[in-house]
């Protein structure tokens, strides 16, 4: 790894001058300077610089970077030359830092240390040990299937915060596009196969069934067919959600008898408990209807899913503890029997 420095260009005695150089994030007031210019400063000499503050033996020194001696002084040699300045006096007994080492010295160990610190960081990342995950998702998935595979997921990553957005399909999509969300599960809809910039995988096809009462006549109706629910009152989901699109694509031409329009499944369940109408709604919801005064049957009608999918972007790769969810995503849900 090598670090940039920049230092103003001056050609004077070294005694008439005060110039600044710049290591990392680090400013230095070294007195004096000829022709400094801009170099670079690579670990190895800093590395080996701090060897000789804490072992002022080259020799000693040297064996602890695992260098020959020769190969050692060179290296102090060439560090010296890249900052313009003699860092160490040497004579036949000892070796001695120089107003200038010893400005250089705190430094070149903070540099040292946010440089091994920036490694472990990012060490830490790859190895999933730190993180960030920001999903979005449909809230039948967030309620319904997420908590289960998030829960696998902390256990075995506990370093990693998660973030999950449980929205309508177009406000996930929107929150990829965004770069808000690492990734989205959703269904699909104009916005999001019409674009360039999404990358959309099907995880899987959710089917649909019908929810009505325990007593209601269509719980118990043989041969379901949409002409044999078009009579009921009908509670719709509002119109951007996957759900009622999905519907309404399978119902073209027939209109169903709305009697209420709901935002949240939850409402369509209690009012289908209540008995103020009936509603379809897919398999992955089912576990907010799943209660003995409720008859749940599927509705055998190929024309009636919805995919989803995995959203993400097209440009740019995922980080470690987001390939790791979407991995987990894409095991689980890809192989779920819906």
């Amino acid at each position: 790894m090598r670090v940039s420095c920049r230092r103003p260009n001056v050609g004077v005695p070294q005694s008439s001058v005060k110039s600044k150089l710049r290591i990392g994030s680090f400013d230095i007031q070294i007195n004096g300077g000829t022709n400094i210019a801009a170099t670079e400063l690579s670990t190895r000499q800093l590395r080996a610089f701090v060897a000789l503050v804490d072992l002022p033996n080259f020799t000693r020194a040297a064996q602890a970077c695992h260098l020959s001696q020769p190969a050692f002084s060179t290296l102090i040699r060439a560090l010296e030359q890249e900052v313009g300045a003699r860092l160490f006096d040497r004579n036949t007994r000892s070796v001695q830092l120089t107003p200038e080492g010893r400005l250089f010295e705190a430094s070149a160990r903070r540099l040292l240390a946010d440089i091994a610190r920036a490694i472990g960081d990012l060490g830490d990342h790859v190895e999933r040990r730190k993180g960030r995950v920001h999903v979005a998702a449909l809230p039948s998935l967030a309620a319904g299937w997420l908590p289960a595979l998030f829960s696998d997921f902390h256990a075995q990553w506990p370093g990693i915060e998660l973030q999950l957005s449980d929205q309508l399909s177009d406000a996930c999509i929107d929150l990829v596009r965004g770069g808000q969300a690492d990734f989205a599960l959703a269904a699909a809809g104009s916005r999001a196969t019409d674009s360039a910039e999404l990358r959309m995988r099907v995880l899987c096809t959710d089917r649909f069934h019908l929810v009505c009462r325990a007593d209601h006549p269509l719980a118990t109706e043989p041969r379901l067919t949409l002409r044999k629910l078009q009579p009921f009152a009908f509670i719709h989901m509002t119109r951007n959600s996957s759900v009622r699109q999905a519907l309404e694509v399978a119902l073209h031409p027939l209109a169903m008898s709305t009697v209420l329009e709901v935002e949240q499944l939850a409402t369509v369940m209690g009012m289908v408990e209540a008995g103020l109408g009936i509603s379809v709604v897919p398999t992955l919801t089912l576990y907010q209807f799943r209660r003995e005064s409720i008859a749940i049957r599927p509705l055998p009608l190929p024309q009636l899913t919805r995919r989803i999918y995995l959203v993400q972007r097209r440009e740019g790769s995922l980080s470690a503890a987001a390939g790791g969810l979407h991995d987990m995503v894409v095991e689980r849900l890809g192989s779920l029997s819906i």
